[in-house]
């Protein structure tokens, strides 16, 4: 199969080039449909004459099937992009890439989604599709009759959920969220995307009715409720963590600190923020905030900690948050885990 790819790429590059712009146009179709051949064509930045030939073809393969309201890919069509991701995947040595990166954040393991985010916002919704995927099989393969799984806010974790299958049969599986609430978007919140979650693997859920940002006073407070008392003990529990990995920038933004303590987390190079404290690179602490929600010294306790970020500006915080602890899976983009690299070596 290598030396047929590197045969393919010397003789006839142009062969290579046509299927992955084909793969897109599928998968931008099966993203987007019903889609018009304008909307596609917009989508991928390409001519409408271009895109209209294209789809041509793949409709006389029996890829799409057009209608009034737009393009649809069909059956054969989806498994089609499917088998054409792995093949993308061995196209562009995204396993050896993986190796690399794993060994230059030192983790046990990394996952990445072919493509670049900066050029192509499809990309996004892969990146969480493969966390989902990963989340699956652990769940799958797991011999416990009962997991706790933890998440933790945001836009990257509600898509994850969105992209999770659907389970037929019942689980014992309770899922928490790990951090209390920020900002006022009740989508990506960690209380919603817990209920999501736990609707899509038919499992149950509990909810923290708690902010994010608490004073230490208002904290000791709270954690005398039973019911927070009890929830933020369970989280010490956890056998299973996803999480997105935020900027430290965006975060304190998100928690609307002032601007001078802005000017402060970037002065300290602070380029992370996770479980209350913002990190450098080198996953050193550099402002500690009081939070509700799993703290550090859980968070490097739980069995499995899958963390999810895609897009290159978020290539710091991945480094800095993988400095953390080594056993833990990345799931990211083809760019980022490029950009990771280049950070490294700077």
């Amino acid at each position: 199969m290598d030396n047929i790819l590197k045969l393919q790429k010397k003789i006839i590059p142009e062969m290579i080039d046509l299927l992955e712009k084909r793969y897109r146009i599928l998968r931008n179709i099966y993203y987007n449909q019903p889609i018009g051949r304008r909307g596609l064509a917009n989508n991928l930045g390409i001519g409408e004459r271009i895109v209209r030939a294209e789809v041509n073809f793949l409709k006389k393969q029996g890829l799409l099937e057009i209608k009034s309201m737009g393009m649809n890919v069909t059956d054969e069509g989806k498994i089609i992009i499917d088998e054409l991701k792995d093949f993308i995947h061995s196209l562009k040595d995204i396993s050896g890439l993986q190796e690399t990166v794993k060994a230059k954040l030192g983790v046990s393991s990394v996952i990445i989604t072919p493509g670049n985010l900066d050029t192509e916002s499809l990309i996004f919704k892969d990146v969480c599709r493969t966390g989902a995927n990963y989340l699956s099989e652990i769940i799958d393969n797991s011999n416990e009759k009962k997991n706790i799984i933890g998440v933790t806010g945001g836009t990257t974790m509600a898509e994850l959920a969105e992209e999770m299958k659907e389970y037929k049969k019942e689980s014992d599986i309770l899922v928490l969220p790990a951090r209390g609430g920020i900002g006022k978007n009740l989508e990506t919140q960690s209380n919603n995307i817990a209920a999501k979650l736990a609707e899509k693997i038919k499992g149950t859920y509990k909810l923290l009715h708690v902010p994010d940002n608490v004073g230490k006073e208002a904290l000791e407070t709270l954690l005398q409720i039973d019911e927070i008392k009890e929830l933020n003990n369970m989280t010490k529990k956890m056998d299973i963590l996803v999480f997105g990995i935020g900027r430290a920038d965006d975060m304190a933004r998100r928690r609307k600190l002032n601007q001078s303590t802005l000017d402060l987390l970037n002065e300290n190079g602070a380029v992370a923020e996770a479980f209350g404290y913002y990190f450098d690179i080198n996953g050193e602490i550099k402002m500690e905030s009081s939070t509700f929600g799993l703290k550090l010294a859980d968070f490097k306790k739980i069995p499995t900690v899958i963390g999810v970020a895609c897009g290159t500006k978020k290539a710091e915080a991945i480094i800095a948050i993988s400095s953390l602890r080594e056993n833990m899976t990345i799931v990211t983009d083809e760019g980022t885990a490029r950009e990771i690299l280049e950070c490294k070596n700077s």
